[in-house]
């Protein structure tokens, strides 16, 4: 079809292409810019689309006319709308969807682009704001220097300090610059968590406008936030991964604080990594962008040993702080105090009798991981998943923690009626009555999911934690991200073990870095730090070279692991999940996409399943993967390139709920 007004337009539904439209005469071509909202018939519905491009033909005959323009000025701009289609061609993502990902949900829903008329607290007018005089060490004197030669310039710099050396005042003495220059920075960080201590610190440090945006936030201020950023009147916005998509004014550097965390990476849906299109935006940016970790992941550190990074180290902690001593507990044949071994508690009261706090980590949170009976070996297991139902005491219940089905707690043997049921292993709530129990006159705090439901609940307990009290810390990985306790001195770790022997290659590396980063928490003042880890296996080699040689020897020895047999970063993954309630459904469907493959014959390509799951079934779907390999990223991205359309076009494709996860870092 021929016609001097057809809009090529995004809409937020899985189909991967554009849809074309008409635009009526007395409509000035001319005032359409590419980023707009404009509303158009889909069906029997009325849809809100992003225009793309404006063209003079289609490959349709026969088009409908657009309903509304909805905005004169495009809602997203260049910059976020070339990010976009990059991020859609390299994921194999509908442009509609990740268009509609970058925008705030009442842009959406197609609410106007602008503030309200009270607009929200930007802290624009904080008073008493003074800079402090802060004494860099060498180290870190040189990572700032390093960088803000580059102000200006697309560098990515991996700043790789180890946990208490001051990353975040590294950060804030370049942002101290970029705002010199009037631009803009964006910080983001893993977790909600972080957001609020991250805020108020640079708080402390600027009298500037600051904002966040995160999911805690209520539409209308993601909105305020987008908004004030998009114009050019925040000059620093702090966020999780979302946003990555925020639009700027004049962006003049972009900081990933715990570039290494999984929760940068989205697990649903669009499934982006906002690390990667970080370095992507900053390289489209011609602009700055700092990588901080104390335990980088492997992709960062085979990066920058490649010189496509340039590292920056810090490897003293800053001011008084020093490192802190490591000990191994071999548990092995030892009686436990619901898991709790007599050194780890003797070291927790002399620890208290010093005024200090105590960190207790354990990453499972309820009761105990399983109720069995023993006369019949029962189990409590989900109806929904392939998994057990943890016991939960407060108040008593089964919970499944993949789909969150709760049942009351039995109290015979559903299968033999025996009364006997007994609880096998500890979760943080059992710690927690237990150190009640040891330490009664010794308050307790124990932060997990179950604990910080209630909004704010989490800061209050922060708050309460910095007071300085002689108090035991109970947690699960959330106390283990990035928090300054300058009064713990001690830091348990009550199981080492599992990610040492889990079937997922990157279990070593994570559970590497979780005890880096939680034996970070202790010692980050004046007063020496402890850690003792407990573990049946005492002579591990990766945990010896790990408490021995720090995580650099640690990376370098699994690293070497990983490159004897061609695992990520040495070769690329591309995972296709499927799931339907039907048994068979997702695995016929995954052979298809397996035939599909074997037919566009690339020899660079080595095709693994299909298999089941992990986790076979979830959430009452059964779960299958097909991954594909290769030693060429190029030569994967074309296979996709060629393989994404035909999927859609299969039979199968209809009745499962399909997935591709580029780059995955998770198997399930």
């Amino acid at each position: 079809m021929k016609s001097k007004n057809i809009l090529h337009i995004a809409i937020p539904i899985p189909l991967r292409r554009t849809f074309d439209y008409t635009l009526a005469e007395d409509i000035d071509i001319k005032t359409l810019k590419p980023g707009i909202r404009i509303k158009v018939p889909f069906g029997n519905r009325k849809l809100i689309g992003i225009l793309l491009e404006i063209s003079k033909t289609s490959n349709h005959p026969k088009l409908k006319p657009i309903t509304e323009i909805l905005d004169k000025d495009p809602t997203i701009d260049k910059s976020i709308l070339n990010l976009c289609k990059w991020s859609s061609n390299y994921y194999h993502h509908p442009i509609g969807e990740v268009l509609f990902n970058a925008l705030p949900k009442l842009l959406r829903q197609g609410k106007p682009a602008e503030f309200r008329k009270k607009k929200p607290n930007s802290n624009s007018k904080r008073e008493n704001v003074t800079e402090k005089s802060i004494i860099l060490n060498e180290a870190q004197q040189e990572a700032i220097t390093a960088i803000t030669k580059k102000i200006g310039k697309y560098q990515t710099f991996l700043l790789h300090g180890i946990t208490g050396s001051g990353k975040t005042e590294v950060y804030l003495t370049v942002i101290k610059e970029i705002l010199k220059k009037n631009q803009q920075a964006l910080v983001l960080v893993p977790e909600i968590a972080l957001t609020p201590q991250t805020i108020q610190r640079f708080e402390k440090r600027f009298d500037v406008p600051i904002v966040s945006f995160h999911s805690g936030l209520s539409d209308r201020e993601k909105l305020n936030s987008w908004l004030q950023a998009k114009t050019g009147q925040a000059k620093i916005i702090i966020g999780t991964r979302s946003a990555i998509f925020t639009p700027f004014e004049n962006l003049g550097i972009i900081i990933i604080d715990e570039e290494h965390d999984l929760s940068l990476k989205q697990q649903k849906g669009f499934r982006y990594s906002a690390r990667d299109l970080a370095i992507i935006k900053a390289n489209m940016e011609n602009i700055p962008i700092i990588l901080g970790s104390a335990t980088p992941s492997f992709e960062t550190l085979y990066n920058s040993e490649k010189k496509r990074y340039q590292k920056l180290l810090l490897p003293e902690r800053a001011g008084e702080a020093i490192h802190p001593q490591f000990h191994i507990i071999n548990i092995r044949d030892k009686k436990l105090q619901h898991g709790l071994s007599k050194n780890l508690l003797e070291s927790i009261e002399h620890h208290l009798q010093q005024d200090n706090q105590v960190l207790i980590f354990l990453n499972r949170r309820g009761y105990a991981p399983i109720l069995t009976c023993f006369a019949c070996g029962w189990m409590a297991s989900c109806p929904r998943c392939d998994v057990n139902m943890t016991l939960h005491s407060q108040p008593p219940h089964l919970r499944c923690h993949h789909c969150d089905t709760k049942h009351p707690l039995h109290r015979t043997c559903p299968n033999c009626n025996n009364k006997n049921l007994k609880n096998m292993g500890v979760g943080t709530e059992q710690l927690e009555l237990t150190l009640k129990q040891c330490f009664p006159d010794v308050q307790t705090i124990r932060i997990d999911r179950d604990t910080t439901r209630r909004k704010n609940s989490l800061n209050e307990m922060l708050d309460q934690i910095q007071l300085g009290h002689k108090q035991i810390l109970i947690g699960t990985q959330m106390l283990a991200k990035g928090h300054h306790f300058p009064n713990v001195t001690l830091v348990g770790v009550i199981n080492a073990d599992s990610g040492f022997f889990s079937a997922d290659f990157r279990s070593t590396e994570r559970i590497g870095q979780l005890l880096v980063q939680v034996a970070g928490r202790a010692g980050r003042a004046e007063k020496p730090g402890e850690i003792l880890i407990q573990t049946c296996y005492p002579d591990h080699p990766l945990l010896s070279q790990l408490i021995c040689e720090g995580y650099d020897g640690f990376a370098k020895t699994a690293l070497q692991e990983r490159a004897d047999s061609q695992m990520p970063p040495y070769s690329y993954f591309a995972l296709f999940r499927a799931r339907a309630m039907k048994e068979e459904i997702p695995e016929q469907f995954l052979q298809a996409v397996k035939n599909l493959t074997a037919s566009l014959q690339n020899k660079n390509i080595t095709i693994f399943g299909p298999i089941p799951s992990p986790m076979p079934r979830k959430k009452g779907y059964y779960n299958f993967q097909l991954l594909l390999q290769s030693s060429n990223r190029a030569s994967l991205q074309k296979l996709l390139d060629e393989l994404t359309p035909k999927i859609e076009e299969l039979k199968l494709s209809r009745k499962v709920k399909w997935s591709l996860d580029v780059d995955p870092l998770e198997m399930y």
